[in-house]
């Protein structure tokens, strides 16, 4: 990645192309080939699109028609699926001058479809815009004193949150562009009720359009109210570095990735503020974690660097039921298409300057709830 990285670079298993010094074990016969990526169990690869560039974020559109891709010089590639087809690109001269990564990608959640997709991107230079996807065009926009690093829509859409290298969470109205409230914590550094550190998560509950909760280098997961300036709850532990945090509107459970070797992956009560469980690592070894999701009613799924995977992991068992190895690099995004039986969702994972279309088989293609934060 170049200088610009708005998340840490990955530490530990040394990739193949490393410059640091290589020990008699580390050196490898020019005649050995390395391993393409695959997949293993119940996870079966569509396709693999090279997007010319490192990519940064990835997001479906609502329909699961089109996925947005983020890239680390500021463009967005969108395609069309099944197909895996380049439709649109979106870019405008302040993108292009500035060429820094876009950090966050959201559809707007309930935009008729008459209107056309109108997707919501953040960048590394503090720019947030909505970008009207068919005319590729941006229709709003705002700048913010800060690196911008992630974003997330009420269920509605009527309201949009942004955080990043600061420790404010920006509350905006979508309709004006206006900021409506600043969630940050009290001047007394012995309160903890907010972040203190980088702030890379956030997500509304799926069934509020009040709460949210975010993560972030401090070691806090802070829940919060977009009418109130403090947090009221937090939960203490997890380091957040991506899109780690989901919340199950069933269970209300909470899935936390960290971007560490150990208790990478945990699941939290989101009424009580308690941890759950601790989901093992992979028979491989530890993956850091960047993203996670809820898939369906049975399982989950998490990605990362360190051992560069994603890995489908039974809900119950807490065992791997399908995964994606040998990546080229850390998979810094991932999302999952919603989709209603027998249709199993379409999944999306980034690594290095390629995209991957995976689908689960057999009993790891539980239905995604159409009511997931998108």
């Amino acid at each position: 990645m170049s200088g610009m990285l708005v998340t840490p670079k990955p530490r530990g298993v040394q990739s193949r192309s490393s410059t640091q010094l290589l020990t008699p074990d580390d050196i490898i016969d020019p005649e050995e080939s390395i391993p393409e990526p695959s997949t293993e169990g119940e996870l079966h690869l569509e396709r693999e699109i090279d997007c010319g560039e490192e990519v940064m974020s990835c997001r479906f559109n609502p329909s699961g028609s089109l996925l947005a891709v983020g890239l680390i010089t500021g463009t967005i590639k969108v395609y069309s699926l099944p197909g895996g087809l380049w439709v649109h690109t979106l870019k405008d001269e302040q993108s292009i001058a500035q060429r820094l990564p876009v950090t966050a990608l959201r559809f707007h959640p309930t935009r008729p479809s008459s209107k056309g997709d109108l997707l919501l991107a953040t960048y590394a230079g503090g720019q947030v815009k909505f970008w009207h996807v068919s005319t590729q065009s941006c229709v709003r926009s705002a700048r913010e004193d800060r690196q911008t690093l992630t974003v997330t829509l009420s269920p509605s859409g009527d309201h949009f949150l942004t955080a990043g290298s600061s420790d404010e969470i920006l509350v905006y109205d979508t309709e004006t562009m206006k900021r409506v409230n600043v969630c940050q914590p009290s001047p007394s550094l012995s309160v903890m009720d907010g972040h203190r550190s980088r702030i890379f998560g956030l997500t509304f509950h799926p069934l509020s359009e009040e709460n949210f909760i975010s993560g972030g280098w401090d070691d806090t997961v802070q829940f919060w109210d977009i009418r109130q300036k403090r947090s009221f709850r937090r939960i203490s532990g997890p380091h957040v570095c991506g899109d780690a945090l989901d919340i199950d509107p069933d269970t209300q459970q909470i899935l936390i990735g960290s971007w560490r070797k150990e208790e990478n992956l945990q699941v939290w009560d989101s009424q009580t503020g308690q941890k759950i469980q601790t989901v093992p690592d992979d028979h491989r070894g530890p993956s850091q974690v960047y993203g996670c999701r809820w898939l369906g009613a049975g399982h989950m799924i998490a990605a990362g660097s360190n051992i560069n995977m994603c890995r489908i992991i039974d809900r119950n068992s807490l065992l791997t039921r399908g995964s994606l190895v040998d990546l080229p690099a850390g998979v810094y995004s991932l999302d999952i298409s919603s989709s209603s039986p027998p249709v199993a969702p379409l999944i999306a994972v980034t690594s290095s300057h390629s995209l991957f279309l995976l689908r689960p088989t057999s009993g790891a293609s539980s239905s995604i709830p159409l009511y997931r934060d998108l």
